[in-house]
């Protein structure tokens, strides 16, 4: 039976010895040193995971959490420590700008350059070059060195060459971030492009939109160890943990304290019409450091009444009841509406409204409410909220529910995207015929 696995990593490992003087390095390298003059450094520790054929896999995490480096490894620009990676088909890699070309070439040189190094004859490659041009949109300068470059140009060459080499395996990481908006949106198509041909992608990115979008499933990285392997969602909930200094494991409270005190908050709210934190998602992802809490929340649709089902175009109102546990001052009260794939599609708090809130004493109880009206299309959406702040000068979470409820758009005009721009058209004939009217 066919392989269905176009990349399976087993107990990978790479560690950076790392020096504090040069002579140290020479001693270690001729033998000369006795004892370990080096420290360890270890950017990936026994990492295991596999990608099926057809698959495109996001990695992230934060800065030196080691995803740069495993793609390094897949694609056999470094060597690692220990461990193994096998890979099933040809694998296009755009890991760093202009890695691969000669900076002296042209661009139609370097070209020929990248195509002779991935196995292709000159007559298969000038095969591909009109249509590497046409996506490059460089104009007469893949005629001049490189070097004269912008490094939007440096991408669009790049990534150009990358993708149309009929890879069967696309590595990228970060390189469409200097790319203008035009330029992404044209390298996205070609993803859609790729997946629909059954073809296997693998990028690292720190755009949380298009990992949520174009990812089957994200692997989070922390510190070089697999921190989180599952769906979009599910793992960038997980990421903006990390973001905040928050163990995904620990989730900011003890489990046994968390429920307990969940039981109680939603005792206190079912008595008086506020729904508890596990009324609507009884798996509700939580965490912070508890100096405040959200306590209860609420959805009343136009006419104030109770409800998670929302009519386009008129207006809700979100709710929420907080509780201090200790004196406060400033804090930051937020929604977020994101699709079930967990793209973030809009939201705001009370910094960005430009809301001032007095300090607050411990025992205080607040009830805030964001009214709004929603041109959202419809469908159904989830709601998290938040309760931050800053202490020390430092952004701390003290309270964030990340799907709290589902809330249901009905509409019966739905238009492109997310987002209804609710457009008046008018349509007149030259030379003042009839005229015709849409709201």
């Amino acid at each position: 039976m066919e392989n269905e696995t176009a990349i399976q990593v087993d107990h990978l490992t790479k560690m950076y010895k790392l020096y504090d003087r040069p002579s140290d390095r020479l001693k270690d390298s001729l033998g000369f040193s006795r004892k370990k003059c080096y420290q360890e450094h270890y950017a990936l520790t026994d990492i295991s995971f596999s990608v099926k054929k057809g698959e495109t896999i996001g990695i992230i995490g934060t800065n030196g959490a080691g995803k740069s480096t495993i793609l390094k490894i897949i694609t056999g620009v470094l060597n690692p420590t220990s461990g193994t990676v096998s890979v099933d088909g040809r694998i296009s890699a755009l890991l760093e700008l202009g890695a691969g070309f000669n900076m002296e070439y042209s661009g139609i040189e370097n070209v020929y350059l990248n195509g002779t190094m991935m196995g292709f004859s000159d007559e298969e490659i000038e095969a591909r070059l009109p249509e590497i041009l046409r996506f490059a949109d460089i104009g007469e300068f893949v005629y001049q060195p490189v070097r004269t470059y912008s490094s939007g140009m440096f991408v669009r060459l790049a990534f150009a060459v990358a993708i149309n080499i009929d890879p069967e395996i696309l590595i990228v990481d970060e390189a469409l971030s200097v790319g203008d908006v035009f330029f992404q949106a044209k390298c996205y198509r070609k993803f859609e492009d790729f997946k629909r041909e059954g073809k296997t992608i693998l990028f690292v990115s720190h755009d949380l939109s298009s990992i949520s979008k174009y990812c089957d499933r994200v692997i989070l990285l922390d510190h070089g160890k697999i921190a989180g392997d599952g769906s979009p969602k599910e793992i960038v909930d997980l990421y903006k943990q990390l973001l905040v200094h928050q163990d995904p494991a620990v989730k900011g409270t003890p489990v046994a304290e968390r429920e307990a005190r969940s039981a109680g908050a939603d005792a206190r709210t079912q008595t008086s019409g506020w729904r508890g934190l596990r009324d609507a998602n009884p798996n509700v992802l939580e965490y912070g450091d508890r100096r405040a809490e959200i306590i209860g929340f609420q959805i009343l649709d136009a006419s104030g009444s109770a409800s998670t089902t929302i009519e386009k175009g008129t207006s809700f109102t979100i709710k929420m009841r907080v509780r201090y546990q200790e004196d406060m001052e400033d804090p930051i009260f937020a929604y977020t509406i994101k699709d079930m794939r967990g793209t973030e599609i809009t939201g705001t708090n009370t910094m960005y409204e430009k809301v001032t809130i007095q300090p607050r004493k411990k025992g205080d109880v607040d009830v805030v409410s964001f009214t709004q009206r929603v041109d959202l299309q419809g469908g159904e959406y989830l709601i998290s909220l938040g309760l931050t702040g800053y202490q020390g000068g430092e952004f701390v979470v003290h309270h964030r529910l990340y799907d709290v409820c589902s809330l249901v758009v009905v509409s019966s005009k739905n238009t492109v995207g997310f987002y209804d721009m609710n457009s008046e058209i008018v349509v007149g004939q030259e030379g003042g015929g009839s005229t015709d009217q849409s709201a």
